[in-house]
This record gives structure tokens, sequence and C-alpha cells, in this order.
């Protein structure tokens, strides 16, 4: 099987079968696209440290949440408006408040991971 794309097949190879072995391994495009936007939105630090405070405390307000990550109200707005749109956190409205939590679970299951290798390298929270 020759995964070596049209546009690319007169180039020379080295090894044919690592090739196409590596195409295997990066996968379906829009897959790759998919991931690379999600690691886009944990990239910068104001987001990550929102998505951690939602993770920790699922249906926390707005303002909490500013509190907690020690941005102001207009910048925490301004990143769950992108987190919401890339649909990595919901929020539902309780009377005048917003309350937020995670909405994709690859996110959360990414941040779960973070926080264990944290942890597991004494970097992460107190033991206690």
């Amino acid at each position: 099987m020759h995964l070596v794309p049209a546009e690319h097949a007169h180039r020379r190879t080295i090894d044919d079968h690592l090739v196409c072995a590596a195409i295997e391994g990066i996968g379906d495009p829009a897959e790759l696209r998919t991931w690379s936007e999600r690691f886009a939105l944990l990239a910068d630090p104001g987001r990550l440290a929102l998505l951690r405070a939602i993770a920790a405390v699922p249906d926390i307000s707005v303002s909490d949440l500013a509190i907690a990550a020690g941005m102001n109200d207009t910048a925490v707005s301004q990143a769950l408006r992108l987190l919401r749109i890339a649909g990595a956190v919901a929020a539902r409205k309780d009377g005048r408040i917003m309350r937020y939590h995670l909405a994709d679970e690859v996110v959360g299951s990414l941040l779960r991971h973070v926080d264990g290798a944290a942890a597991g390298s004494g970097h992460g929270h107190d033991a206690g």
C-alpha cells in the first residue's frame, strides 16, 4: 500500500514503507486540524487557566472565574467566547448569572492528563 500523495510521487524516498507508516501516523488531515485547534486553545495561559478552573469547578460564574484566574472580567468574557465557539465550554443561564462547564470531553481528558502529569512531577498541587 503506497500512501504517498500524487503531488509527491516524483520525490525519491529512502524507505518507502517508513514513509507510508509515517503518513498513517499523521492520520486524516481534518482530524489533524481538529487536534491542532484544541492544542491552540490550550496554548494560551489565560485560556488554559480558565479551562482548568472550569474543569475543577463546573458551573462556575464569569466573575468567579476572573478572580480565580487573576484576570479582568472583559478578558475572561473574550476568552470564554472563543472557548464556546470552539466547543470546549458551554454555558447555562442561572437567573442573571452565566455558569460554565466543559463541553468537549477530549479537552477534559487532556486537562486531567496534564493535572496527573503535574502531580506526578511534584509541580502540581500540594500533597496536603
